[in-house]
């Protein structure tokens, strides 16, 4: 049967996103994969059978709404371990079926039509769009390059009567760069007597390098009264595709959030949730996450010192960014396709990450890969050609 109907677009400017086009070339020249965020190794053994065992126990129907009250308080007492903030069981932790449920949940629910959201570029690419879903204006910044870092100045400028939220991403994806306690005394002063609420996107905070401290909004008690935090199980616990994630926030926020939660999922999976607090119960698996990924770091520096690539600085998450304006005058998609087609290998252009498009002619790859994918992905970098 076919329709007349012609839909209007809320978003006519967004189309496939950049990860399934590069997805898309990279299994048609089964390239190796260093462009995803996601490990290609395994969980721990435990943690399935932990699941299994909740599966074959009959917990296969709804969770609670906002969370297995196990699960939360095993997240109420990691953050209270690690960052000193209390958050309470009932009123102040949700469950979400992902990160970036959580996101959407956070966004929709305390953002309204003609609101203006900050938030700074280069940034994860579902920001703005949410943004714009809600009938709100996403305001973008960008970071300075070629450190990536803040202008505190600039936010301060940028603040108007309609501002309603500044997003923040530590440590941030794509730049691999984290916030310093400076940063959050000043994200603190700018936001000070105001009713602007910090959306703080911490899914990597187990995942810093050098001996480092994550500072999340939790770290920072009265930035802790003005945020929601979300951040996520697959990524500390190598299950990204079992899509389960958490927000924390004081209780009046909070309310807002799961109130849109209730309507998009109700409750994400029973038997993750049950698998999730049974394995946290024994084990600290995240404490040793920054070690773990930050020899994955060195490795694939190591292997790319003979390669034509400038790499930069990475603090902390799954990532980092790749330089070549010095060899070549593609443009950083031209680069990605020919990296794919002609060696092999797949990467992100990191214009992907900007709204405009910006172009450095930086490349952003993804250390989250075992040994040997790191290796045959390094080698391949190596045979890179001058253009």
């Amino acid at each position: 049967m076919h329709t007349s109907v012609t839909p209007r677009s809320k978003l006519p400017d967004v189309g496939t996103n950049i990860f399934t086009v590069i997805g898309q070339l990279s299994a048609a020249h089964q390239a190796i994969n260093l462009s995803q965020g996601a490990p290609n190794f395994p969980c721990a053994e435990a943690l399935i059978q932990q699941v299994n065992e909740a599966m074959l126990a009959g917990h296969n129907q709804y969770a609670p709404m906002t969370g297995l009250p196990a699960l939360k308080q095993a997240v109420a007492d990691k953050v209270a371990r690690l960052y000193g903030q209390h958050y309470d069981v009932d009123h102040e932790i949700l469950i979400t079926a992902s990160a970036s449920q959580g996101l959407y949940s956070a966004i929709a629910g305390l953002v309204h039509p003609g609101d203006e959201v900050i938030f700074f570029e280069p940034s994860f690419d579902s920001y703005a769009p949410i943004v714009r879903l809600q009938g709100a204006i996403p305001v973008g910044l960008k970071l300075h390059f070629p450190d990536f870092h803040i202008d505190w100045d600039q936010v301060r400028a940028s603040i108007t009567p309609r501002t309603r939220m500044i997003i923040i991403n530590t440590p941030h994806n794509p730049t691999g760069q984290v916030l310093s306690k400076d940063d959050l005394a000043a994200l603190a002063a700018v936001t000070r007597d105001t009713d602007i609420v910090v959306l703080s996107d911490e899914v990597y905070e187990h995942v810093v390098f050098e001996g480092a401290a994550h500072h999340g909004m939790a770290t920072h008690p009265e930035l802790a009264t003005r945020s929601v935090t979300v951040s996520s199980f697959g990524k500390t616990f190598h299950v990204t595709g079992w899509r389960v994630g958490y927000c924390l926030a004081p209780a009046a926020l909070m309310e807002e959030v799961v109130k849109v939660h209730q309507f998009m999922m109700f409750s994400a999976d029973t038997p993750m949730q049950h698998g999730l607090a049974a394995w946290m119960q024994t084990a600290d698996h995240y404490l040793g996450l920054s070690a773990f990924y930050q020899r994955k770091r060195d490795t694939l520096a190591t292997l790319l010192e003979d390669s034509p690539f400038r790499l930069l600085p990475s603090a902390g998450s799954f990532f980092m960014l790749a330089d070549y304006s010095h060899f070549s005058d593609e443009t950083d998609s031209e680069m990605v396709k020919r990296l794919i087609v002609e060696y092999g290998v797949a990467t992100l252009p990191l214009s992907a990450f900007y709204t405009d498009g910006t172009d450095h002619k930086i490349i952003r790859l993804s250390f989250a890969k075992d040994e040997a994918t790191l290796r045959a992905g390094a080698q391949a970098l190596c045979l890179v050609n001058p253009r």
